[in-house]
């Protein structure tokens, strides 16, 4: 055989195994998208995250955390406990023990002493649907974080309620709040809780169509595993430059002890307002 047709029948072969390839890419690649888009409605495992540190102005230091809960629809319950727990003194450093589906930001944070050791570990364990998973915080340098990381990715929570317009305004402080204090009321009556955020006014409002700016106010569950029907289930009206008040009407399906979160949020940054509520029977 000469070599030119040699030569031909190798380009041929190599023409071939290179159709053949792209076939395959074309069917496995979108398959493989395919896998990692599934999306579970329920059924699925709650991991804590941690989200970073930041330095207070007193020297101490605040470690951020956050969860994914893996379900689509599904919330989860994980009462504080051996399943829900951080490696210290106390097991519970105010979190949550209702998880809303998804990605959550910024959900609470933990301080610690100015004295905390650099490579020391601070622990939040959550087991359930049979995993074990754990967020570790500690003062990694790559993980300190400022106002203008917490802005930027606090519009991945819609709970957060953060919009993620206009430049992050570094003077800018989150809105403060006020409201009921504990309660206690029977199965069966609805609960009326007042909650007023104020705010320095900033960012500043950026004129452009459809963009509403100003402090707006919802409620959710932190903790409590029964449901709760918030009337109205709604955020309020963006207000700019005075206090905004919101009354909302709580009814309860299980009795037990709940932790309901006013959340308040000027676009940028979030403010958080908690009452604790005890549900007991109705003889």
């Amino acid at each position: 055989m000469k070599d030119k047709d040699i030569k031909t029948q190798r380009n041929g072969k190599r023409i071939l195994i290179w159709i053949v390839s792209l076939c395959l890419c074309v069917f496995v690649v979108p398959s493989l998208y395919a896998q990692y888009q599934i999306r579970y409605a329920r059924g699925q495992d709650v991991s804590p995250t941690f989200q970073g540190w930041k330095m207070n102005p007193d020297g101490t230091y605040t470690f951020y955390f956050g969860y994914f809960n893996r379900n689509s629809e599904e919330e989860v319950d994980i009462p504080i406990g051996p399943d829900n727990k951080f490696d210290a003194d106390n097991i519970d450093q105010g979190q949550p023990t209702h998880f809303y589906p998804s990605p959550r930001w910024w959900v609470f944070g933990v301080v610690v002493p100015k004295d905390w050791p650099k490579d020391k570990r601070l622990v939040w364990t959550l087991t359930n649907r049979g995993h074990t998973n754990q967020a570790k915080a500690w003062l990694e340098p790559e993980w300190e974080v400022d106002q203008g990381i917490i802005s930027k990715n606090s519009p991945r929570d819609s709970m957060l309620m953060t919009t993620g317009f206009g430049d992050v305004d570094f003077d800018n402080v989150a809105p403060k709040m006020t409201g009921s204090p504990a309660q206690t009321v029977k199965l069966g009556d609805p609960l009326t809780l007042t909650v007023t955020a104020t705010d320095d006014d900033r960012p500043k409002p950026i004129t452009a169509p459809g963009r509403q700016q100003g402090v707006r106010i919802r409620w959710i569950v932190h903790r409590g595993s029964g449901k709760v029907r918030f009337d109205p289930d709604i955020m309020s009206e963006r207000v700019y430059g005075k206090p905004v008040t919101m009354q909302t009407k709580v009814t309860f399906s299980t009795p037990g002890n709940y932790r309901l979160r006013a959340v308040a949020s000027d676009g940028q940054l979030a403010g958080a307002f908690d009452v604790d509520v005890t549900v007991s029977p109705r003889n």
